[in-house]
Parts: C-alpha cells; sequence; structure tokens
C-alpha cells in the first residue's frame, strides 16, 4: 500500500521524502534518468535540486524527440522498411513518449520535494 505522505505519482524506485536518507534514492535515480557524462559535472553532485532541472530538462528533451520522430517516421522509414517494421517504429515511439511523460511528472514531484515543498494529502 502506498504511503499516504507521499504524492501520487512518486517514483517506486525512490524512498519517500519523509524517509531518512531519501535524497541519495532521489539522486540516483535523477541520474538514471540522465546522460551518464551528467555525473562529471560538481554543480549537479553537491546540489541535488540543480541535477532534478537537469534531469527535468533532459527528460523533457526526450518527450519532444518522440513527438518529432512520431510525426516523421512513416514519412522517413516508409521506403526504406516493411510497413510493420513502420507500425513497431511508431508504437516504440509512443510508448517511448510516454514513459518520458510520466518520468517527467516524477521529476517535478522530486524536484519539489528537494525544494522542501511538503505534500499534504486531500480528504
Amino acid at each position: 500500500m502506498p504511503d499516504p505522505r507521499t504524492p501520487p505519482g512518486w517514483p517506486a524506485e525512490v524512498l519517500p521524502p519523509h524517509a531518512p536518507d531519501w535524497e541519495r534514492t532521489a539522486v540516483a535515480w535523477l541520474y538514471d534518468l540522465c546522460p551518464p557524462d551528467y555525473r562529471a559535472h560538481e554543480v549537479l553532485r553537491r546540489h541535488p535540486v540543480v541535477l532534478a532541472r537537469f534531469a527535468g530538462e533532459h527528460v523533457h528533451a526526450g518527450v519532444e524527440a518522440a513527438r518529432a520522430g512520431l510525426r516523421t517516421v512513416r514519412r522517413d522509414l516508409g521506403g526504406v522498411v516493411g510497413p510493420d517494421v513502420v507500425e513497431a517504429a511508431v508504437a516504440a515511439y509512443d510508448r517511448e513518449g510516454r514513459r518520458l511523460l510520466a518520468a517527467g511528472q516524477q521529476v517535478a514531484l522530486v524536484e519539489a520535494a528537494l525544494r522542501g515543498e511538503r505534500f499534504v494529502p486531500r480528504l
């Protein structure tokens, strides 16, 4: 059962924001959403809220890339691969776009918690 003190949509990989050491799990999860080279930036290692901002922007760029891919995949691959492959590529772009949208919402929740915002459940 989900913790009622944790906002709906909170990532399963991150401890609830009231748990001890939750920021460590948040940082690990945020880094998993980012390119590996982000680990080299000291500002991201020292300031989790900055890492959350970078992760959010990276995920947003992925959403936009998936949308662009959906718009152009049939035109760009239609004469190169068979229709079944094109449709599989469309489905992959769609799944990835949805995954990234959800990740973006989760990043926003984690970033809010890192900024000190607390979730108050509504009745």
